[in-house]
């Protein structure tokens, strides 16, 4: 079984800046891709960004860096410049996890971890 464990969420002004992290755990062989997407009251859930193994970080609206650690099996969100609209719930996942002894490969979810933005 796999599963990813996300922290580093809160309430924060306007200005300033968060790192999520997304830790996934079990017996993985590999995840392809790992990210995030927002989810913003009465929205639907939107793709932030994610990250191919072997890659390297990612930015997105010139605020946001998206990286990941291969090793660990862990994927990190940078926040900075906060705004009051990017307020929203920050899911993690991860595409092609490929589990051992298994064949093919599976796709899972975070729970979520809320972040607000006040101004």
């Amino acid at each position: 079984q796999v599963q990813l464990v996300e922290s580093g969420g809160g309430l924060v002004q306007a200005g300033g800046s968060l790192r999520l992290a997304c830790a996934a755990s079990g017996s993985i062989d590999s995840i392809k891709v790992m990210g995030w997407y927002q989810q913003a009251p009465g929205k639907q859930r939107e793709l932030v960004a994610g990250i191919t193994i072997g890659s390297g970080t990612k930015s997105v609206k010139g605020r946001f860096t998206v990286s990941r650690d291969n090793v660990k099996n862990t994927v990190f969100l940078q926040m900075n410049s906060l705004k009051p609209e990017d307020t929203a719930v920050y899911y993690c996942y991860a595409d092609c996890v490929r589990i051992k002894a298994l064949p093919g490969c599976y796709d899972y979810w975070g729970q979520g971890t809320q972040v607000t933005v006040s101004s």
